[in-house]
């Protein structure tokens, strides 16, 4: 089976395994020097798919981690459903090697987790933010990221305040809608979505 093969490689390794009662899955701490070896002899042996890729920021955590960083690659035998954990701890300010020519999903992932912890993988073919505003400074998922709430300004001009997001959110305040963008100061001035602009012009339009 694909997870006896993956262990044993493991163990032939020299890395550690590690099983914990929150999780179903085993877990195989890797070295960063040749974790990328790893996976692809686990990719080999029927881990076809990269299910999953995150990070993990182990600041202030109660329990003694090797570096305060890890990354941790999801695989998924498609056929028996085996799955299988891969850490690999990171130093802060250090690099990992993308794992994009492995496998395609690892592109959206890894600049998820670049965008969110600022753990950089090199020879990712376009790393660049994915979620956040690219003036935004800091990565939201780090533990020393500041909780308070700051104004954002995005590419295309719309200023977000949180406070009035918020209200506009909870039906208090008609200056912000959450679900299509922009400022709703006239909802003529709102962008119709292409079915609404096709219904309106043949008379379908909705109720008013």
């Amino acid at each position: 089976m694909s997870l006896t093969r993956a262990l044993e490689l493991a163990t032939e390794r020299g890395y550690e395994i590690v099983s914990s009662a929150h999780t179903p899955f085993k877990t195989v701490n890797a070295a960063r020097e040749t974790f990328k070896a790893f996976l692809f002899e686990c990719k080999a042996a029927g881990f076809k798919m990269l299910a999953d890729l995150t990070g993990v920021d182990y600041l202030e955590f109660t329990t003694f981690m090797p570096e305060r960083f890890a990354v941790i690659y999801n695989l998924l035998e498609p056929v028996t459903g085996e799955r299988l954990l891969v850490r690999v701890f990171v130093p802060d300010g250090e690099k990992v090697p993308s794992v994009t020519d492995l496998w395609g999903t690892a592109d959206w992932h890894e600049r998820e987790t670049y965008d969110l912890f600022g753990l950089e993988f090199e020879g990712h073919p376009d790393l660049r933010k994915i979620l956040t505003p690219e003036d935004l400074d800091g990565h939201p998922l780090r533990k020393d990221f500041p909780l308070g709430e700051t104004p954002t300004l995005f590419r295309d001009g719309r200023f977000i305040d949180p406070a009035t997001f918020r209200a506009g959110l909870m039906g208090k305040d008609p200056g912000m809608t959450g679900y299509r963008g922009g400022a709703r100061i006239d909802s003529s001035l709102v962008p119709k979505l292409p079915t609404e602009a096709n219904n309106e012009s043949r008379g379908l339009g909705g109720p008013k």
